[in-house]
């Protein structure tokens, strides 16, 4: 009687037990038929990752154009988040605004629009004007969340997430208050007004790279798709990371490549300018003619140049253009050829300074001059004619006293006045040489060059210089005047050009 009592019991305990472990074993591979989804899904995580990687490793090595970058980036963070789109705003040359450089095809609307394009996205030729719209719309830095995601973005240390209010009391999302996210990257509210244009959920973030700006990222969801979760942004901080790293070195690619392609034109432009410069000195009976130019940069902003005025007569011009590089090399190009113009069949320098002056001044900026020192020298007879617009006095040493002088007519820079004033103050001024004088024009170059602390070769240890090396001839003095410049400057950098021309009586 007993045990046909416990029987029933004993089944029925069994059948529980058999329930129970039924249902341990449904749940167990209920998990782990989740696991391996999740170990899927981490799979294909990993390989769009690694795809992303890959693409940004491949654009350096096949050096792909800016534009195909950004692609990359963008798509690469569509696709490893699976989002509806994605947008790149760089920052400008200017570091105040944000530049549309990709925005994926079917990206939510990440900058307000105007209010007759709202809904555009998507319908037709309203869609084309909407998308149109965001293509060419710069984003201020620094504005505020409720106006502009991307410029309050460009302010962030972290990337945050926004997402769509969700429904509270009944209403419908979108309608209650709007919140924005809190400090510290945490999930926040995106405005109502972004949601209203179809977008649901975004991940947005700065792109630093050693402290400096380069741009926004952002990845979207649109009204209607799963919002992002929290557990996604660290993902996405990777991605940013890496596509800041992408991003400033491609800018360094470019950057040298655009110094390597300058450095050739620069080289081309010192090859044409070395023509425009006398490459050897002309015949002149009873003198010896040297001339040397070193310019500070590739470029050189003096000039000097031997003119055959008439048979019995030879010109000898030094110019100095302020400033230095490629803007006083041009002026120094239209120097040349208004000197050129000038000065066949004129016997009189300062009547050339005048005519170069009121040729050049038209075309002269405010901030620029040239100082100009013109000599005529006769072939035969030994004597000159000087004028000065502004230059440094010529010296002269002369060998029967053993003395340096200073040629010093009165006279104003070219370029500085129409006409009236500089021809009232250019005049000509007339000496000869006598047997193994030796007369040096020279830019100020020369004598404003610095040694290490600060000092200036100048004009009193220029005069010793030449009172030592003079009776060596023109050619000797030169090369003896720039080792002793060099010398002085003790490794200085050349701050200026430095032109000389030596005319020397034997």
């Amino acid at each position: 009687m007993i045990l046909q009592t416990i029987e029933p019991v004993v089944i029925a305990l069994l059948t529980v037990v058999m329930g129970v472990l039924g249902l341990i074993v449904f749940g167990s591979r209920r998990r782990v038929g989740q696991l391996k989804l999740r170990t899927v899904e981490i799979h294909q995580e990993e390989r769009r990752v690694f795809d992303f990687l890959h693409g940004l490793g491949a654009a350096f090595s096949e050096g792909v154009p800016s534009g195909e970058l950004n692609r990359l980036i963008v798509e690469g963070g569509v696709n490893i988040l699976k989002a509806d789109g994605g947008a790149l705003y760089l920052v400008d040359r200017t570091g105040d605004k944000l530049i549309p450089s990709f925005l994926a095809k079917g990206c939510p609307p990440l900058v307000l629009l105007p209010p007759n394009l709202v809904g555009g996205i998507g319908n037709g030729e309203s869609s084309q004007a909407a998308e149109s719209y965001l293509r060419l719309q710069a984003v201020p830095r620094g504005e505020s969340l409720q106006t502009s995601l991307l410029g309050a973005a460009s302010e962030w240390k972290e990337p945050r997430l926004l997402s769509a209010p969700e429904k509270h009391s009944g209403k419908e999302k979108g309608k209650e208050k709007i919140k924005t996210a809190p400090a510290g990257g945490e999930a926040g509210q995106l405005p109502l007004v972004f949601v209203d244009q179809g977008l649901e959920s975004v991940m947005l973030g700065p792109l630093h790279y050693r402290g400096k700006l380069l741009g926004v990222l952002a990845i979207a969801q649109g009204v209607g798709h799963s919002p992002f979760h929290e557990a996604k942004k660290e993902l996405f901080q990777a991605i940013l990371e890496q596509s800041a790293f992408a991003l400033f070195n491609q800018a360094i690619y470019l950057q040298a490549g655009e110094k390597h392609a300058l450095d050739h034109d620069l080289q081309i432009a010192r090859e044409i300018q070395k023509i425009l410069l006398p490459s050897d000195a002309p015949e002149l009976s009873g003198f010896e003619i040297s001339g040397l130019n070193l310019p500070a940069r590739t470029l050189s902003g003096d000039y000097f140049d031997y003119l055959p005025v008439d048979d019995d007569h030879l010109g000898i011009v030094i110019a100095d253009v302020s400033g230095k590089g490629v803007p006083a090399s041009l002026i120094m190009a239209m120097c040349r050829s208004a000197v050129r113009s000038q000065s066949p069949g004129h016997l009189s320098p300062a009547a050339v300074l005048r005519g170069v002056n009121r040729q050049l001044y038209p075309d002269m900026k405010e901030d620029m001059f040239i100082s100009m020192a013109y000599v005529i020298v006769n072939r035969h007879t030994g004597e000159a004619l000087l004028a000065r617009a502004g230059h440094d006095a010529p010296l002269i040493y002369r060998a029967a006293t053993n003395e340096v002088e200073r040629l010093n007519p009165k006279g104003m820079a070219v370029g500085i006045d129409s006409g009236e004033v500089f021809d009232r103050f250019c005049s000509d001024f007339s000496f000869s040489f006598g047997q193994g004088d030796l007369l040096l024009l020279y830019t100020d170059g020369l004598t404003e060059a610095l040694d290490a602390e600060g000092n200036e070769f100048g004009v009193e240890r220029l005069s010793a210089e030449l009172l030592e090396s003079a009776h060596d001839g023109a050619v000797e003095t030169l090369h003896r005047l720039a080792r002793s410049v060099q010398a002085f400057s003790e490794g200085q950098p050349q701050h200026d050009d430095i032109t000389l021309i030596g005319l020397h009586k034997f």
